[in-house]
């Protein structure tokens, strides 16, 4: 049972951007939209105001409920509330879903303005460096001329860390949690799996929705994101029906957990921001211009660190979120660093932890508003 309660009933807001927005790609938006949620109160001088960053296929609903679907619960909804990590009786909560997303932010499903149909395919590459600067659109549209903290888990602590980088005056803190400097190859190589199940789909290739290829690369990735240990005691070798069956159909559990997220996932996703959403992590390395030095990278940083990481995340391992810390250290910037105890793998940022919320709480106790 996650402490304090629950933020309640919750609104999406859409927020609408018409200054073209130029991307790292090289292509331009005319114009964005932004789909967001906040929680708490934006205090008068707009500074206790803290962002919180999705990964992969994550979004702004990050707590509470809507009237309408009480049902959907926001993906973080164990850390945000009264009397939680993210407090909002003393912060003002932002989520976010981000630019290239299907959640309602532009994206492939949008309409493009130049031809009246939907984006599709053609959408462009967008990357973590453009997300920050349309989130920074977001905050200036809100009253946030600095946040007193970005926050994500995995591809969101990446967001978290690019703020202090790219717009060091506008954050001071960051939480960085199950996260790495960039990916590895072997990251890398699980992505593009996952993207060639989509690209390789038939479907795909004639304009209809790849659900097959959404499925596979579904099941990949939950294999990633769950540890050995916990699959081990979750599933086992358990067979669905007490039996084998000798054939190709589910027989054991783990088989059906797995088609199970995939179905799931494949009846809501959109395939073109799945794409993009890999490239994004996959492009990810912002110490590529200072010659591979992260130091260099994470030097114009004003922000004060916490960087989390669990001892059962193969993907984003604690070695790579040490990598972080060391650099920091480096350069003599503040920050603390916590290895939390976990079987939960990659998805442990996700999940009630008394240990690691205690944690995250402690330190955003000493943030001030």
């Amino acid at each position: 049972m996650a402490l304090g309660s629950s933020v309640g009933i919750v609104e999406a807001k859409r927020a609408r951007f018409d200054e073209p927005l130029r991307l790292r790609c090289g292509a331009t938006l005319p114009s964005f939209e932004l789909m967001y949620e906040t929680y708490g109160t934006l205090n008068a001088a707009g500074s206790n105001a803290i962002l919180v960053c999705h990964a992969l296929s994550g979004h702004h609903h990050v707590a509470g409920r809507y009237a309408a679907a009480p049902d959907n619960v926001g993906w973080w909804d164990n850390i945000v509330g009264p009397g939680r990590p993210l407090d909002t009786e003393r912060f003002f909560v932002v989520g976010v879903n981000n630019l290239g997303g299907c959640h309602g932010s532009t994206g492939p499903a949008s309409t493009n303005p130049a031809t009246g149909k939907p984006w599709g395919r053609d959408f462009p590459i967008v990357t973590v460096e453009d997300w920050i600067a349309a989130q920074a659109r977001l905050a200036d549209h809100l009253g946030i001329g600095q946040w007193a903290a970005t926050i994500g888990g995995s591809l969101g602590g990446m967001q978290a860390m690019q703020w202090t980088i790219q717009l060091p005056a506008r954050v001071r803190n960051a939480l960085v949690i199950a996260a790495a400097p960039k990916l590895s190859a072997e990251n890398i190589a699980f992505n593009e799996v996952a993207r060639q199940a989509i690209l390789s789909d038939p479907d795909y290739a004639i304009g209809k929705r790849p659900e097959r290829g959404l499925r596979l690369a579904r099941m990949l990735g939950h294999i990633t994101y769950l540890s050995d240990d916990q699959m081990a005691d979750k599933f086992g070798r358990r067979l669905r029906y007490g039996e084998v069956r000798y054939g190709f159909d589910v027989e054991f559990e783990v088989e059906s957990y797995l088609r199970h997220q995939g179905d799931k996932f494949a009846g809501w996703f959109d395939a073109d921001t799945y794409l993009r959403m890999t490239k994004a992590l996959d492009y990810y390395d912002p110490a590529a211009p200072c010659g591979g030095d992260l130091a260099a990278a994470l030097a114009p940083a004003q922000a004060q660190f916490l960087v989390v990481s669990f001892t059962t995340d193969w993907r984003f391992s604690p070695a790579r979120s040490r990598e972080i810390v060391n650099a920091l250290v480096k350069n003599r910037q503040d920050v603390a660093y916590a290895e939390i105890e976990s079987q939960h793998g990659h998805d442990s940022f996700l999940m009630e932890d008394a240990h690691y919320q205690g944690i995250v709480a402690a330190y955003l106790r000493n943030v001030t508003t």
